[in-house]
């Protein structure tokens, strides 16, 4: 991003999926229910009096990063097969989601939900920036 450049932050919130994850034995064979939440930083450079024009080309989804290609994306990677480490899949997040040139930063964070009965999550968060 480029001094003074507009930005914008789009998020995905709490979304459970099944994941077939985990490094022991008893994680293998089944899948376990994790909790994912993606934020993202994007380059944003709107047209300039944007309240002036026309609202025609002004209310069109080429010009955002589209949430629901990201959670199917999303989807795809936590159903391709076993992963071991909540790192590893959390990586695979983030290049999905800076898989997208206007995507600069990327905040992505997996949970397992029921690791532990006295805990409500365990898991790992990540940032990642594009590299210039």
């Amino acid at each position: 991003m480029s001094d003074g450049a507009a930005f914008r932050r789009m998020f995905i919130r709490d979304l459970v999926l099944d994941a077939a994850i985990g490094v022991y034995a008893h994680e293998h064979g089944r899948t376990q229910r994790i909790r994912i939440n993606l934020d993202l930083l994007i380059d944003d450079e709107p047209p300039p009096s944007l309240m002036s024009r026309p609202a025609v080309g002004r209310d069109d989804l080429a010009r955002v990063v589209d949430y629901e290609t990201i959670v199917n994306a999303t989807r795809a990677s936590v159903a391709a097969g076993h992963v071991q480490l909540v790192e590893t899949l959390a990586e695979r997040l983030a290049e999905i989601c800076l898989a997208d040139p206007r995507v600069a930063r990327t905040r992505v964070m997996v949970e397992k939900l029921d690791v532990f009965p006295d805990a409500a999550s365990a898991g790992v968060e990540i940032e990642r920036r594009r590299r210039s």
